[in-house]
């Protein structure tokens, strides 16, 4: 069975379908183009064929490219992805002239694509050199190119033909920032030419094949005289778009996202030059970008692993867990947050809280997050009646008879957790798997004050609940396998990505990020400058510096985790060096943003103004200050170092969880896949060299950890000895 089959009617409007049986979305394959180059050449050359119609068999038109193609392609090297990119121009290319003498214009042939759902990647950029885009008003349907948002950029004609055709300024959100639309929103912006009802769809698009006239199938690029929308690169009015775009690509990539400033050469560059060449660029700039290893990891990442572990890579094998009714125990701003993304995913909510007051405040929360949608036209008001219908708020914990799953959400103390836990058990019936929310205390103690341990699962949400796609599943010592699926089966129902990890203190994602940040502090009490340790954490492509992130995080918190993490383990803390410079700021009243004093300098409207200036006159700048690449390291040498021990500890039982949680939870270096993928790219050989140095500078803590040191003798890298590359196959 081929994924393009062509049937033609009675009046002569040849219909080539796309249906690829085996997905329910449709990628495109190497084979895939070469079935679809066969039945163009044939319609093409069958004089009873008057037009084309491409649209698909399934309820969406494509997801993308099949990966499988793009590893192939990798394997093969430079020449081997230029050479099949190429292939795939030559093809769109056909279906944009058609058949039209090159010299004339004349003479071709109408092809419409006609989408019943979303497209995306090679799923836009095939109708894109169609000579009409027609797609069904669905919204639900996403149309765009988002490729950017795994390390890659659109390399089969989809950059050279959108910004010829809006022009580089309109053309930079769908290609620089991978925007997706609706079918209404995308003709809106030019991407597509008519919206039609679903059932009139492919009787829109036979009319227009029977009723376009030549003139319709001549490209803008290929018509005489074409000028680029907003200007060429050399005109006067582009000059300062393409000056702005490049500065507004590195202000926002910091240089360390290949693809982006690949795809930006490829449009300025292909503006230069005839659009065949402009083809040529494209290829070399994409085979460039494919070639680095950091679209590789990326990919590997973002897409494929990250995918895997939303379909249940690591769900134990029990039966469907599909929460039916929850409760959520605590109105904060965590456990309403909790409450919305669940009522949204149609789950019947039960929100307590010990005031009925506090109950509706939780529930406010959902409305105010449905109003903001509503105002931006995403949400209408059945939708937000719906929503709201769900969510019953209340200080009854009777209320919770019937729920299937109990998400604990209230303060981090474990006296008030196990008195929570005695009145949610005294309800429920068995079999209710209790879930409790916590970012640090350790499960295992926890579930000492449940009558049913084996029922008993930790889930770390990430906030804004809302915003964060990542939810740290935390298996304590007696977590059953029915616990952990519920736990996985419900964060797919909320559409959000799961990764699974044994108990310890901070679990695996603060076991991480509070090294960031205190590697950032102790570095600001040596007399590194402050500013030097922000731009040197974002130029190596850290969403925040570890002064931004403590202080949106609060210090009073640190401070709170800080005392708490010595009382555990004595005269075994590390940290007394940080704690000297965050209890110091906490007894200044510089609690962080919430207090708009913190590290930084804030506005009284709460907008950031700068470094705060009391800390150089408490803790003065050597004069002789460290390189950048130095800072670099001791900030992601102490994030990468802890992600190997919660491996080698088994804390962490997967790098692919490992990696997609690093990105998703606190934003590591996405360029670089995470920190295993990032170790993989630099080798363990030499990570463990820049461990010496800093070791011997700084101390044990960036000690190189027996596991990297073993593979770093034998030549390993993490995802050739965990099987993770076969995983994501």
């Amino acid at each position: 069975m081929t994924d393009f089959t062509m049937t033609t009617d009675a009046d002569g409007v040849a219909t080539i379908t796309w249906d690829v049986k085996s997905k329910s979305m449709n990628v495109m394959s190497t084979e895939a183009f070469a079935t679809l180059n066969g039945l163009i050449d044939t319609a093409l050359t069958d004089a009873g064929v008057k037009g084309i119609i491409i649209t698909s068999g399934k309820k969406d038109f494509a997801g993308g490219m099949d990966l499988k193609v793009i590893a192939k392609m990798r394997a093969g090297g430079a020449q081997a992805i230029f050479d099949g990119v190429m292939q795939m121009h030559h093809v769109l290319r056909k279906i944009e002239r058609a058949g039209m003498d090159p010299k004339t214009l004349k003479g071709g042939k109408p092809i419409v694509a006609a989408l019943p759902g979303t497209a995306l990647g090679i799923g836009l950029e095939l109708p894109l050199s169609c000579h009409r885009i027609i797609a069904a008003d669905n919204p639900k349907a996403k149309i765009g190119l988002p490729e950017i948002m795994v390390g890659i950029f659109p390399g089969a004609g989809g950059t050279t033909r959108l910004s010829r055709k809006l022009g580089a300024m309109m053309a930079a959100p769908f290609l620089l920032e991978g925007k997706l639309s609706s079918p209404k929103e995308a003709k809106g912006a030019g991407l597509i030419d008519e919206v039609v009802a679903p059932e009139d769809l492919l009787k829109r698009a036979k009319d227009w094949v029977l009723s376009a006239t030549e003139a319709d199938l001549v490209k803008p690029w290929d018509a005489k005289g074409y000028k680029m929308p907003g200007g060429a690169p050399y005109s006067a009015p582009g000059f300062p778009i393409f000056v702005g775009a490049s500065a507004m690509v590195h202000g926002k990539t910091m240089g360390v996202y290949p693809a982006a400033k690949a795809l930006l050469a490829a449009v300025y560059e292909g503006a230069l030059v005839p659009f065949e060449t402009a083809l040529k660029i494209e290829a070399r700039q994409f085979t460039s970008v494919l070639m680095n290893p950091s679209s590789s990891a990326m990919i590997r990442s973002l897409f494929i692993n990250k995918e895997a572990l939303e379909k249940g890579a690591n769900r134990p094998k029990v039966e469907d867990m599909a929460v039916k009714k929850l409760g959520v125990i605590g109105a904060g701003m965590m456990g309403a947050g909790i409450a919305y993304v669940a009522a949204n995913a149609a789950i019947e909510v039960v929100l307590i809280d010990s005031t009925q007051d506090a109950a509706d405040r939780g529930k406010a929360h959902s409305e105010a997050l449905l109003d903001k949608g509503m105002k931006r036209g995403k949400v209408t008001a059945e939708k937000k009646a719906e929503v709201l219908g769900r969510i019953t708020a209340t200080t009854d914990y009777a209320a919770l008879k019937g729920v299937d799953l109990v998400v604990e959400a209230v303060f981090e103390d474990p006296k008030v957790k196990a008195d929570v836990t005695h009145k949610i058990e005294a309800v429920v019936s068995a079999g209710c798997i209790y879930a409790t929310n916590t970012s640090t205390l350790p499960i295992t103690g926890l579930a000492a004050a449940s009558k049913r341990p084996d029922e008993f699962i930790g889930i770390h949400f990430f906030s804004p609940v809302d915003k964060m796609n990542l939810v740290e599943i935390i298996r304590g010592k007696q977590t059953g396998d029915r616990a952990v699926a519920k736990a996985l089966d419900f964060v797919r129902q909320i559409r959000k990505t799961p990764i699974v990890v044994n108990d310890a203190r901070f679990f695996y994602a603060n076991r991480c990020i509070i090294p960031y940040i205190n590697e950032g502090i102790r570095m600001v009490a040596e007399g590194v400058e402050p500013a030097l340790v922000e731009n040197a954490a974002k130029l190596v492509g850290m969403p925040l510096g570890p002064l931004q992130l403590v202080d949106e995080t609060s210090i009073d918190l640190g401070v709170k985790i800080a005392k708490a993490t010595k009382a555990a383990m004595g005269k075994d803390y590390p940290d007394e060096a940080v704690d000297h410079v965050l209890f110091w700021m906490a007894d200044q009243g510089r609690l962080g943003k919430k207090a708009n004093a913190g590290f930084y300098a804030y506005s009284d409207k709460g907008e950031r103004l700068g470094l705060w200036e009391g800390l150089e006159a408490k803790y003065p700048q050597d004069k002789m200050q460290p390189s950048l690449t130095d800072v670099q390291h001791r900030l992601l040498f102490a994030q990468v170092l802890e992600a190997v021990r919660a491996l080698e500890e088994g804390v962490l039982t997967d790098i692919r969880e490992g990696d997609v949680g690093a990105i998703l939870g606190w934003g590591f270096a996405p360029w670089s896949g995470g920190p295993f993928s990032w170790l993989d790219i630099i080798g363990a050989g030499r990570a463990v060299e820049i461990c010496r140095g800093l070791t011997a500078q700084f101390g044990p803590r960036f000690h190189a950890p027996t596991l990297l040191r073993e593979m770093a003798e034998k030549g390993e890298t993490f995802y050739g000895r965990f099987g993770g590359e076969k995983a994501a196959a």
